[in-house]
């Protein structure tokens, strides 16, 4: 069965505040804490967003 997109739950988010999701989603995209920061305060928390917004800056 597909996944429903329509349910989604707290994993589907980046919290801003905790300092271990921050650093572990730096570390998969080879970026700064700060830059994380600054993903999450431009683009909110939704993890598909931040990944793909992470990619691109990534590539730069």
């Amino acid at each position: 069965m597909a996944d429903d997109k329509s349910k989604r739950d707290f994993r589907d988010r980046v919290p801003g505040g905790q300092e271990y999701e921050v650093g572990y989603f730096a570390s998969k995209f080879g970026l700064t804490i700060p830059e994380v920061r600054e993903l999450i305060e431009k683009y909110g928390n939704d993890r598909e967003t931040l990944e793909r917004e992470a990619k691109a800056l990534g590539n730069r």
